[in-house]
């Protein structure tokens, strides 16, 4: 796994960040949130890895379940940049359809079993 610096963004571009992450291999996940958003995460990296250049006021975060993961998304245009995981905080995934110059379809993607660590059904 080779590390690599990124600039990415959200839709509208109100939230810009940098991050030192490779994009593979690349992953999914089956919880209901990451179903119903459909992102292609990177590998996880360590929280001191990803940089927000501009918006942190226009992040909006999101928590379920056991309220541990932390899910943010531009509170203008909706997009999901990334997250803090669940299994552990220290751990971050970033979306890689954020970051300038990726191809997500290029890449192909393993699917993490996130529905099984969940304490509520279809979470």
């Amino acid at each position: 796994m080779t590390t690599e610096f990124h600039h990415g963004s959200c839709h509208c571009g109100a939230v810009r960040f940098e991050v030192e992450t490779p994009v593979t291999p690349a992953g999914r996940c089956n919880c209901s949130l990451c179903r119903r958003k459909g992102a292609l995460m990177s590998p996880f990296f360590a929280a001191g890895a990803l940089r927000i250049l501009a918006g942190q006021d226009d992040l909006t975060l999101y928590q379920f379940n056991t309220r541990v993961a932390k899910h943010y998304f531009c509170k203008h245009c909706g997009i999901y940049p990334f997250h803090q995981t669940r299994k552990d905080p220290n751990l971050w995934r970033v979306n890689i359809g954020c970051l300038d110059g990726v191809d997500p379809y290029a890449l192909e993607a393993s699917v993490a079993d996130g529905k099984s660590l969940s304490v509520v059904d279809d979470a």
